[in-house]
């Protein structure tokens, strides 16, 4: 479905140059790749005192690419926007508008109403008022979803918990946003399970556009492997909704389900260099813990493959565990998720060396003769210099991958990477994406054959050609 001229004058006459458009979701929507299943979306929006015009502003350009990316129709998406303060004002009813421009341009004429903050009597209003069938919601029904998106930046000035699991209790599926210095315990009581799906927090108004794709893509049923959604390293086979993998001929699809091996006997020795400066900052750490886990889980870890290691760096360097110390994934996992960060500074150069000079070695758990494998991650420029450190580890022939986020310095990256660098170094500017690079980045090292088996194999096929 591609999105209509009115929708960029809009977004253009709100906040002006700075209106974009999530290409890669639009170029999906245009292809057929994704529709949006039958749903009743009321979003119930804080305008209280709080909320600057400017901010107001923001979040209206939000809830318009939101509603771009749905499937408007009678018979297909609703959507309604509840206005609070300290009284609640009905916007847009399920039944006013049947067409996407003319709720975006509803949207468009929504003020503020800069009193207080009573988010529950918005819950209470949503329940009986938004959702009722003479306000256009439909008969409750497995095949009609009912979603609240509450955005706010406060605490409540009334209850909400009681209200908002009156309202879960009914069939409405909660997402709670909070901006700024928003109560996080009032977003958790409002928000439907798992938390971790429906609990969004940003800084400030200026980023909630960041949302726009989770939203879009939470009331989206697509080919998963169309889109590119997957995780599959090399054959990807759709199913409604969802997919499985499947490898090429000549490969093996190894026990995560998702990676392909041509090498049954392959021991690789993994070590994660990780940056854990005061840049990273706590909530981000716990991301980047994710994202090892995300590619220990493509990994064959046992005695005799992969083995890994792990090292954070800041102004100083730790090891967290030797190679070799936990032989199963289980283990391996828990003990990256008991990671503490360690903040300070950034001595990626530091690092490094302690990679070459105690990571990869014998005492440091490295097995002789076994491909060794580093994968660096870094936010920002070293504070020490790299250059020499990098030039000795893939001159001793370790594969160097290297990951930024931020302010990651991308001529630090190709540096730290193997050849080609196209394929061992990548960026991101958000520490969220860093899962697309989890799926992205694969390790597949074959164990080469020792001259003297190789000699003897020449050998024999020489004796069945004479």
């Amino acid at each position: 479905m591609t999105p209509t001229p009115l929708f960029f004058l809009l977004l253009l006459g709100l906040m002006g140059a700075r209106a974009t458009v999530d290409l890669r979701t639009a170029a999906a929507m245009a292809a057929g790749l994704c529709k949006t299943r039958p749903t009743d979306i009321v979003f119930i929006v804080d305008s209280s005192r709080s909320v600057r015009p400017s901010e107001f502003e923001q979040v209206k350009v939000f809830l318009a690419k939101v509603i771009e990316g749905l499937d408007v129709g009678p018979n297909a998406t609703r959507v309604g926007v509840v206005n609070y303060a300290s009284r609640v004002k009905s916007e847009v009813s399920l039944k006013t508008h049947r067409t996407k421009a003319g709720l975006i341009k509803a949207v468009t004429k929504i003020e503020p109403l800069s009193t207080g903050t009573m988010t529950g009597l918005a819950i209470q209003f949503a329940l009986n008022v938004a959702f009722s069938e003479s306000e256009g919601a439909r008969v409750k029904s497995p095949d009609i979803s009912k979603v609240a998106i509450i955005v706010t930046d406060g605490r409540p000035q009334d209850n909400v918990k009681e209200v908002a699991l009156r309202a879960r209790d009914a069939g409405i599926e909660i997402f709670a946003i909070g901006v700024g210095r928003v109560d996080m315990n009032t977003l958790k009581q409002m928000a439907s399970d798992p938390l971790d799906d429906h609990v969004d927090y940003v800084e400030s108004y200026s980023v909630i556009e960041k949302l726009t794709k989770k939203f879009q893509e939470a009331f989206c049923v697509s080919d998963l492997c169309a889109t590119g959604d997957h995780d599959c390293e090399q054959v990807c086979i759709s199913s409604p909704g969802s997919f499985k993998c499947a490898c090429k001929a000549g490969f093996t699809l190894m026990d995560n389900g998702r990676s392909c091996s041509a090498c049954s006997n392959a021991a690789t020795d993994v070590v994660f260099l990780i940056d854990g400066s005061k840049s990273v900052r706590p909530e981000n750490f716990e991301l980047v813990k994710k994202w090892i886990n995300q590619i220990v889980d493509k990994l064959d870890v046992s005695e005799a493959k992969a083995h890994v290691g792990l090292v954070q760096y800041s102004s100083s360097v730790r090891q967290e565990f030797p190679l070799g110390r936990f032989n199963n994934k289980k283990d391996l996992k828990d003990a990256v998720k008991k990671m503490a960060y360690m903040e300070r500074g950034t001595m990626t150069g530091q690092a490094l060396r302690y990679l070459t000079d105690n990571s990869f070695s014998a005492g440091g758990g490295a097995r002789p003769g076994v491909a060794k494998v580093g994968i660096v991650f870094t936010d920002g420029r070293s504070q020490d210099y790299i250059g020499d450190a990098a030039k000795k580890a893939k001159e001793q022939g370790y594969k160097m991958y290297a990951v930024g986020v931020g302010n990651a310095v991308e001529d630090e990256l190709k540096e730290i990477a193997s050849e080609p660098t196209g394929e061992h170094y990548f960026y991101t500017a958000d520490f969220k994406a860093m899962t697309q690079i989890a799926k992205k980045l694969q390790i597949n090292i074959c164990q080469e054959e020792d001259p003297y088996s190789m000699s003897k194999r020449i050998a024999l096929l020489e004796n069945k050609i004479v």
